[in-house]
């Protein structure tokens, strides 16, 4: 379970401190799949930076099975079972598709393995698993791929972060599908995903809505 207490994020700008995150409390229990939504700039992205660790919170907490991991690294926090699928996904020239994933699941994968998690995201295997994730490769293609290595990871807790941009109305379908499965068999796992997406909303557990930097509404 993930267990974010009173917390807040602030940054300076030119005049004074601004703060994003309000005093935010939520509960994300395991095996639910949880959206969290609402209008843009309402602070949907830095809420789940500051769970990863990308970020840190100007105050509060944040427990994560049952310990306070508001003062871990984003490496630290990875090993404890988070992992984070960014809306712009980075690139890593010189390395592999199959390099990547086989890295993300931290094991050894065979091409075979590794190619089911491609296929999961709507791509061709033998097109893709010996690419190079650099910029040859289209903003759909790395976000398709980037999601393959978190489905690969197996994490306690993913977050995706608006995980239908650039990608094509196929594609979409078939991440709804992936999501859904995902949903299915999470029993000790957890989703978080942000985005205003209704097919997504659709097969959430329960929908937040953060706006201005305060949580709305939730529920079912």
């Amino acid at each position: 379970m993930l267990e974010i207490k009173h917390l807040s994020f602030a940054v300076e700008d030119e005049s004074a401190g601004k703060e994003i995150i309000k005093d935010i409390s939520l509960s994300i229990p395991d095996g639910k799949l949880i959206v969290i939504t609402g209008p843009n700039g309402g602070g949907k992205s830095t809420l789940a930076k500051l769970i990863a660790g990308i970020e840190k919170p100007t105050s509060g907490q944040i427990i994560f099975n049952g310990e306070d991991i508001t003062g871990l690294s984003i490496t630290e926090r990875a090993k404890k079972g988070i992992a984070f699928a960014f809306q712009q996904p980075v690139k890593f020239k010189g390395i592999q598709v199959l390099d990547l994933i086989r890295l993300a699941a931290g094991r050894e994968l065979s091409i075979a393995d590794a190619c089911v998690y491609l296929s999961m995201v709507g791509l061709c295997a033998r097109e893709y698993i010996s690419r190079e994730v650099n910029a040859s490769l289209s903003g759909g293609e790395l976000k398709r791929i980037e999601i393959a290595t978190v489905l690969a990871r197996k994490s306690l807790l993913t977050l995706f972060d608006e995980p239908e941009a650039g990608i094509d109305l196929w594609s979409f379908s078939n991440l709804i599908d992936v999501f859904q499965k995902q949903r299915e068999e999470i029993a000790d796992r957890s989703i978080l995903i942000i985005s205003h997406q209704e097919r997504i909303l659709n097969i959430a557990d329960e929908i937040v809505v953060l706006n201005s930097g305060v949580i709305e509404k939730q529920g079912g």
